[in-house]
């Protein structure tokens, strides 16, 4: 038996926006932080500069200085701010990841600064995002296992877990559809028992970050005055404390007008050079931020279908036997899924649609059949949030978890190409 099988196992879901990690078993992450870097961008300067000239060993050591003096997350924007020195990277775009150095830094920390574990005694669980390259999973195996040296390791796809979250019951359901809205990509992924239904993933070019944006817009053309080099952050806060969703803009809009006292909210902060108190009002992108999935068009004009069309388009293009199945259990996963009365809205949008189609299909067969009515089940829980990470440490806390797992030995056998493939195992269904 292997010592580290002993051990819980290790669970990272990296996303765009935020990283949640922690041990399987647990009910919620360890830790949720930004996915960001900041490297000190002075000593890799003095290593260039000092090549010419002084000796190897103040290159030397310039080097190790600059492999080790960087900071993730909170603490690596409060640094940026507080100094000119650090630079902000974000190693993942997209939910792909676009630097590897960067990708590996961050890794380091959340392992030994935040977990503070040894990766050699534990396994471990990563996730991807539904459509990566299967050249992405070889890195990541390369730097896990040369880098960390961990005895095993699994990649799994993030909606396959955000369905396992939904393990609380006995039977677990398997089959659904996945709507993982985060911060810098919005995946509408169709599941059938644990396989992703790869020629039906729909994504939409709409994430969380657009929300920020959009908000950060509708907040400058009205003039508040937020200092511009904070007006990012204030808007990301602003979506995160008081967005909602409505069922009608038209109602919502008078509803504001009609009681401003009410709806409006008042924004407080601190400028970041001078120290000085401000406050702002927050209206209208209280509800018209989340709007953005439901009518993209009042946000760009390269992208219109709302979110249930394309969830709707996604389950139509899927095979025949499993549709039923899929619209009974559409299942929100990621941050950006959180608005308040966002799962009624989605729900209500595709039971229109659906219900649309089963009664054009009535007149055009003149109602000699009549169509099953079909159900449509938006599920939403508390733990949307880090749904995919709940579900790794589901999957990561069984038995069949760590016989999954691609070994060291493996790997120093075969070499990285073992990580392309993640096989489905029976903890799933």
């Amino acid at each position: 038996m292997d010592p580290a099988a002993s051990r819980p196992a290790v669970v990272i879901d990296n996303g765009t926006g935020y990283t949640k990690m922690g041990f399987a078993g647990n009910v919620e992450p360890c830790f949720i932080v930004p996915t960001v870097v900041a490297v000190n961008e002075s000593f890799q300067n003095q290593a260039r500069g000092s090549s010419k000239s002084s000796n190897w060993l103040a290159q030397h050591s310039a080097g190790v200085m600059a492999d080790l003096d960087f900071y993730i997350g909170e603490e690596a924007h409060a640094r940026s701010r507080s100094s000119s020195v650090y630079n902000l990277t974000y190693p993942i775009k997209h939910g792909q990841v676009e630097n590897w150095d960067a990708m590996e830094r961050f890794w380091q920390h959340c392992i030994f600064n935040y977990l503070r574990c040894d990766p050699e005694d534990h396994y471990f669980l990563l996730t991807e995002s539904p459509l990566t390259a299967p050249e992405s999973r070889e890195y990541t195996g390369e730097i896990m296992f040369e880098t960390f040296n961990i005895p095993g390791l699994y990649i799994a796809v993030q909606p396959v877990l955000a369905l396992a979250a939904g393990y609380t019951t006995s039977k677990c359901e398997m089959t659904g559809v996945v709507v993982d809205v985060g911060d810098g990509a919005t995946h509408v992924v169709p599941v059938a028992d644990g396989y992703v239904i790869g020629s039906s993933i729909k994504s939409i070019p709409i994430s969380g970050k657009d929300v920020t944006l959009f908000i950060q817009q509708l907040m400058r053309e009205r003039g508040e005055h937020v200092p511009p080099e904070d007006s990012f952050e204030v808007a990301r806060k602003v979506k995160e404390t008081y967005c909602y969703t409505c069922s009608d803009i038209v109602k919502e809009y008078n509803k504001h007008d009609k009681e401003p006292a009410k709806y409006i909210k008042q924004w407080k902060g601190v400028k970041p050079k001078t120290g000085a108190p401000y406050t702002c009002d927050i209206g209208y992108e209280r509800f018209l931020g989340p709007e953005v999935f439901f009518s993209p068009e009042i946000y760009s004009s390269d992208f219109s279908s709302p979110l249930p069309v394309v969830i709707d388009k996604c389950i139509q293009s899927a095979p025949i036997d499993t549709r039923r199945a899929l619209y009974k259990n559409i299942v929100l996963s990621g941050g950006s899924t959180m608005f308040k009365d966002f799962h009624r809205r989605l729900q209500r949008d595709l039971k229109k649609i659906v219900d649309a189609r089963v009664l054009a299909s009535d007149a055009r067969l003149g109602g000699e059949v009549k169509a099953q009515p079909v159900e449509v089940n938006v599920v939403s829980h508390p733990i949307q949030k880090f749904a995919v990470w709940f579900g790794g440490s589901v999957l990561g806390s069984t038995p069949e978890f760590f016989e999954a797992c691609h070994t060291k030995a493996e790997y120093e056998e075969y070499g990285a190409s073992i990580c392309r493939t993640n096989p489905v195992f029976k903890g799933m269904y």
